[in-house]
């Protein structure tokens, strides 16, 4: 049984019903931390841009790197302090007394930890509408924490009683938790969305860019925003651009992200043992991503688990920039006919289909075909205002009149 996916004709329809409701929704969310992530970013566009319902945030644990974002756009959080993967009393007690409080419509919680202590607490203090956020599609012993495994193991078996909904930003996601004994028949698919009026084709942008980093607007170039982590597999990619140097084309390769610098000795030994240090930019953690997404021509996700909802590919594509990934959770979902898809950790295919791709971007009307395809697959499908829409719409079906 697969979740339901928001169609367009549902879409039409939440959004009607949301805008003839006279009352507008007071939405609690309840999020594990605030570090930069795509729940947390995703959970930042839904609170900065619904015009219609009523946001609050309460995050378990501090502030973290988003938090003053949060801030700056004048959406409400209450932190509780509590130590990374310990629950306290004082923070419990603290919760059921805020929700006792402000007594939300819906008490709509964001990860494991969150969907255990937030659902469970909204229970007690009289919520009936409880919607937990599944995100995550890969929880492999020896990588993923122990405590989170546990977390989502006992979300499973509390699934039927606590959530009048679980929604996941991705169907993948769904699988995955069906098989931990989540109830699938609380699932409802509804895939993250963009603000697009920050995300979009800018050539100055791609023009300054580039400069900076010393590179003709004529070389092509690939890249990937990741941070440095196994689950990425930056080995793969790095394997697979060191054949196609071997194949004899000219390309250079922008590697942006927390860890992406020459004080990575494992990654600056990677790419030496390799021989591709000559074709590869370490840019680093940026915060212009847009202006980024802009500059490569081709953005590569060579992740081998672990993805839901890769963000990255659906950022790159409204800027205009096709993309190349394996094949984990929704990316190929994202990616539809506008780029490629891969299998994960075989550098051999990953290589000659980034040899194909630059084929084809030497044919600047081809591949100016394709920019403009990649582009509009996400205005059609992944605007912010759908991912509010759907939210919106599993929210009334929790509970609300």
């Amino acid at each position: 049984m697969m979740a339901r996916r928001i169609t367009h004709a549902e879409h039409l329809d939440s959004r009607m019903q949301t805008h003839m409701l006279a009352k507008p929704l007071n939405v609690l969310h309840v999020i594990t931390g605030l570090k930069e992530g795509g729940a947390e970013n995703s959970l930042y566009r839904l609170c900065r841009n619904d015009r219609h319902n009523v946001h609050r945030v309460v995050c378990l644990m501090d502030a973290g790197q988003c938090g003053p974002r949060f801030d700056e756009a004048g959406i409400e959080v209450i932190y509780l302090y509590m130590p990374s993967g310990r629950v306290t009393f004082a923070g419990l007690w603290r919760l059921w007394r805020i929700l006792r409080e402000l007594r939300p419509d819906v008490v709509q919680t964001w990860m494991y930890h969150a969907d255990l202590v937030g659902g469970v607490v909204a229970r007690l203090a009289g919520v009936k509408a409880v919607c937990w956020g599944v995100r995550n599609s890969n929880l492999m012993p020896g990588v993923t924490k122990r405590s989170t495994i546990w977390v989502a193991t006992a979300c499973g078996f509390l699934s039927r009683v606590v959530p009048s909904c679980i929604v996941s930003c991705s169907q993948h996601a769904v699988e995955v938790h069906r098989k931990l004994s989540y109830s699938a028949t609380k699932f409802v698919v509804v895939p993250n969305g963009y603000n697009l009026s920050l995300l979009g084709p800018d050539p100055e942008s791609r023009e300054r860019v580039r400069a900076e980093w010393g590179l003709e607007d004529d070389m092509p170039l690939f890249g990937m925003v990741a941070r440095f982590d196994p689950q990425k597999d930056h080995a793969n990619l790095i394997a697979a651009l060191a054949q196609l140097k071997g194949l004899g084309w000219d390309f250079r390769c922008a590697l942006i992200g927390v860890g992406m610098n020459a004080d990575n000795t494992e990654l600056v030994h990677l790419l030496e043992a390799h021989g591709v240090r000559d074709r590869v930019l370490l840019v680093g953690r940026r915060s212009d991503i847009p202006a980024v997404m802009n500059a490569l021509d081709v953005h590569v996700l060579s992740s081998r688990f672990g993805e839901a909802f890769p963000n990255v590919l659906a950022e790159a594509m409204a800027c205009g920039t096709p993309c190349v990934s394996t094949d984990v959770g929704d990316a190929a979902f994202i990616v539809g006919d506008t780029g490629w898809i891969v299998p994960p950790s075989d550098s051999r295919v990953l290589a000659d289909q980034l040899a194909m791709v630059l084929g084809e971007h030497a044919d600047s009307t081809t591949w100016q075909a394709r920019k403009q395809r990649a582009q509009q697959r996400v205005v059609d499908t992944f605007s912010v205002q759908r991912m509010i829409d759907g939210f919106s719409a599993a929210w009334h079906r929790a509970g609300p009149a």
